[in-house]
């Protein structure tokens, strides 16, 4: 009878530990889904908060924050030399910022758009017809790289 009593209880005990690992799992799993949709919602609103200080930049033409915030060497339009370092970046500023597009006229108003997880592009239009939003070839290229989110590349996509 004691024999009998104890498999019984040891069986009991098995069958209430069998739900809480199924139950167990069933966390895990959930828990892990939901943790990896989170990089993305992160990486959205960590470019956001990126965007938002780099424009005021631009627009307040501090150039010092904005080569902080950029990633050498930047990529430039076709048959333009990329921009090697931070003080070729504040020799070249206006050539980046104020020649095809103004950037600081443009960006209080552009979107970005993201292209992919670790990307974003704005467009801007030229400068010469700065309200011609269906004509905005000039393309700002952000990336996310190891330190943070940072201004990678310039592109005229008509060229």
């Amino acid at each position: 009878m004691i024999k009998g009593t104890v498999r019984t209880s040891e069986s009991n005990s098995f069958a209430a530990c069998r739900p809480w690992r199924v139950i167990s799992a069933q966390t895990w799993l959930a828990t892990i889904l939901i943790l990896s949709s989170f990089p993305s919602a992160f990486a959205e609103s960590d470019f956001s908060a990126f965007w938002q200080k780099f424009k005021s930049a631009v627009i307040a033409g501090d150039k010092a924050s904005i080569a902080e915030m950029t990633k050498f060497p930047l990529s430039m339009p076709y048959e333009v030399k990329a921009v090697k370092n931070k003080e070729e970046f504040l020799r070249r500023y206006n050539e980046i910022f104020k020649g095809e597009a103004s950037a600081a006229q443009c960006f209080p108003s552009a979107k970005p758009h993201q292209q992919s997880a670790r990307q974003y592009d704005v467009y801007c239009p030229f400068k010469e017809t700065p309200n011609d939003w269906e004509n905005a070839p000039i393309r700002f290229i952000f990336e996310q790289t190891k330190s943070g989110w940072k201004f990678s590349g310039l592109d005229n996509i008509n060229e």
